[in-house]
């Protein structure tokens, strides 16, 4: 702990002196989500970093998060301090996946996820999130073709609450892919009074049995408003250090030990501290899959919150 102790105060120190923001995404480790400037959902820290006068973004979480700083804050210098810290379900589509798809289908509307590739978002029509895809196809005009990428459940899920027709690219995320069944029905009776929330990136039949479907913000907006006092939590591990955080006299239980995520757990407070030392690793995007992947952005921050 005295090491631990150590390291955040020379963090805190280089943060100072680098004019640096650091960021955190509610996946990460506690020590480092305990330590960050703001913690969050990968969209919502990018546009904060983008208000701040900060001129060094370091982002603890994954490479397209890190791209995403980059997309709308081209002006800092974005550090992702492990680089290998990728997202396997977002390199499970590539530019000529999608190219491909397009020249196929000149017609469709291409929906893609956050959790994407610049390359992809730059190919796309409109981007979402978890908590705001059902509305961005709900926007999308009723004769259009749509077609979501990369998340097969995701999809699934935002066809079924959106009542629109979706077709979708075959990915997936492994970590919410190992929420099964069988280890959701062990953990309802292990806590049959808790309420079950889950991300719309677990499998269709384990998004049908939870109580609240929800992305990781949507999840510790409606922890802290329910009156429940014990929750079962369908989501990456990490989130548990916030969720406990926020409400001390609630009980969150993780529904099962295999909603880890190991990406996530790569960056560590002596890889922020070697950051900001070196100002390195640098994430960049190209000025034309830039611009090309802010539209997609924009799209869907002009999207309404509320559509019907």
């Amino acid at each position: 702990m005295k090491e631990q102790a150590r390291l955040k105060g020379e963090i805190r120190r280089l943060l100072r002196e680098r004019n640096a923001v650091m960021l955190a995404h509610n996946y990460q480790r506690d020590e480092i989500q305990e330590i960050a400037d703001i913690t969050g959902d990968s969209l919502g820290l990018s546009q904060e970093a983008a208000k701040c006068e900060a001129e060094v973004i370091v982002f603890c979480g994954v490479h397209f998060m890190a791209e995403s700083a980059a997309i709308l804050s081209p002006d800092k210098t974005v550090l992702l301090p492990r680089l290998e810290a990728g997202c396997p379900m977002a390199d499970m589509i590539t530019a000529d996946d999608l190219r491909a798809y397009r020249a196929a289908h000149p017609g469709a509307v291409v929906v893609t996820y956050v959790n994407s590739s610049a390359e992809v978002k730059a190919l796309s029509d409109i981007c979402c999130t978890s908590g705001n895809a059902v509305n961005v196809v709900r926007s999308i005009p009723d004769e259009r073709e749509i077609y979501m990428v990369p998340d097969r459940n995701l999809a699934h899920y935002v066809a079924k609450m959106s009542g629109r027709r979706l077709t979708w690219w075959d990915g997936y995320c492994p970590t919410h892919e190992r929420l099964t069944i069988e280890a959701t029905v062990r953990a309802r009776a292990a806590h049959p009074g808790a309420v079950l929330v889950v991300h719309p990136e677990c499998p269709p039949e384990v998004v049908e049995m939870a109580d609240a479907v929800l992305s990781t913000s949507g999840m510790c907006s409606y922890c802290r408003r329910s009156e429940a006092k014990e929750f079962l939590v369908g989501t990456e591990l990490g989130i548990l250090y916030r969720l406990r955080k926020e409400n001390p006299g609630k009980t969150f239980f993780l529904a099962s030990r295999a909603l880890i995520c190991p990406n996530m757990k790569l960056t560590t407070l002596e890889d922020v501290r070697d950051s900001l030392v070196s100002l390195s690793p640098v994430v960049t995007v190209p000025p034309a899959i830039r611009e090309k992947a802010l539209s997609a952005l924009e799209a869907m921050l002009r999207v309404p919150r509320d559509v019907s």
